[in-house]
């Protein structure tokens, strides 16, 4: 069966029109991907094929060490663009064969509607995210004492496993597969910036660890992240299929997890920006080498993730403090129906 965009219409428009590209944007993404893996059964174009779709820059030298090993270089571009391309293969998948149906049964609003599936995507992303990562964790041995998140930088940390370079570029071509997406799944405007900001800063973020050779602390936080971000749209998916319930204790149970993880992420950045790499005796910037180890990039580093900690504390203060203001307005609102259809009672019975 062809995938097809989640907006459908009885019509066939112009081939090549705008709608026609919508809707059918996940057969062409497709075929496009399957020069790529067609490629690898010629000779001639396996070389190239190879390239888009094979982890490349192997750095391991076999004197030294049994495990295969990796870094990080310009061939991981044309990576990222070919699983850019089967992230948004699979993105239709997800929304065709699992969320559209879920939406069927539960005939949401449009409002609702788009929202589900932006927290029934994300909630699958994330949940598989986290999870991987924490495998990466447990067979790279990454976290058997908290040094092990800067010890032996940038060896050890320019060095990456199969897994764990493969999970930064699925991470880079998640997040960037995100700008065609508005285009495709129709996104309203004023729900644009906000999508945009969310890619971006997650796009940057992880460019910024996997570049600098910070793997090893931005896999940590990524984790941490992803683990609140899965009970987060779990408990939205709860609410938007009108489990109250288990929706609201749901959102007070992820309250404390948000807050605790925030935490726990400022406190493991300070550990290894400020007290443990600052302990190593090699701190000079050195681009050959991929050593970034220098004040200047530690602090820098250091002061934009608790910036963008203290701005997710901040949207969250907000959001609650805005929750609440609604509620108190409620409250008083019903109160004073309550007051008038008090004092009316009297005049009736007269």
């Amino acid at each position: 069966m062809a995938l097809k965009g989640i907006r459908r219409s009885n019509k066939n428009p112009p081939i090549l029109s705008h709608e026609f590209v919508i809707q059918n944007h996940a057969d062409i993404v497709s075929c496009i991907a399957m020069v790529f893996v067609l490629g690898l059964i010629f000779q001639a174009t396996a070389p190239l094929a190879s390239v888009f779709i094979a982890v490349q820059h192997n750095s391991t030298d076999l004197e030294t060490s049994e495990n295969i090993l990796y870094t990080y270089g310009k061939k991981d571009i044309a990576a990222v663009f070919f699983y850019c391309l089967i992230s948004i293969v699979m993105h239709a998948i997800i929304q065709e064969y699992v969320l559209d149906k879920i939406n069927r049964k539960l005939h949401l609003s449009k409002t609702k509607h788009s929202k589900f599936n932006e927290s029934g995507q994300l909630l699958i992303f994330s949940a598989v995210s986290a999870a991987w990562g924490i495998n990466i964790i447990v067979k790279d041995n990454m976290l058997s004492e908290i040094s092990a998140l800067w010890i032996g930088y940038p060896e050890s940390h320019a060095q990456m496993s199969f897994m764990l370079k493969f999970f930064f570029i699925i991470q880079l071509s998640y997040w960037l597969h995100c700008f065609p997406e508005l285009y495709f799944q129709k996104v309203k405007r004023d729900e644009m910036p906000a999508r945009i900001k969310y890619a971006t800063l997650y796009f940057v973020f992880t460019a910024g660890a996997y570049l600098l050779n910070f793997t090893h602390v931005g896999l940590v936080l990524l984790i941490l992240r992803f683990i609140e971000e899965a009970l987060l749209h779990l408990f939205r998916l709860l609410y938007f299929a009108e489990k109250s319930a288990a929706a609201s204790n749901g959102f007070k149970m992820w309250n404390v997890v948000f807050v605790v993880f925030r935490l726990a992420s400022i406190i493991i950045s300070i550990l290894t920006f400020h007290y443990g790499l600052a302990t190593l005796e090699d701190q000079t910037l050195n681009v050959a080498t991929g050593n970034f180890n220098s004040p200047l990039v530690r602090v820098n580093t250091l002061v934009a993730v608790c910036l963008v900690q203290a701005w997710m504390m901040w949207n969250f203060i907000h959001f609650h403090l805005r929750r609440l203001r609604e509620r108190q307005a409620l409250a008083a609102a019903s109160r004073k129906k309550a007051a008038e259809k008090k004092a009316k009672k009297p005049k009736k019975e007269d």
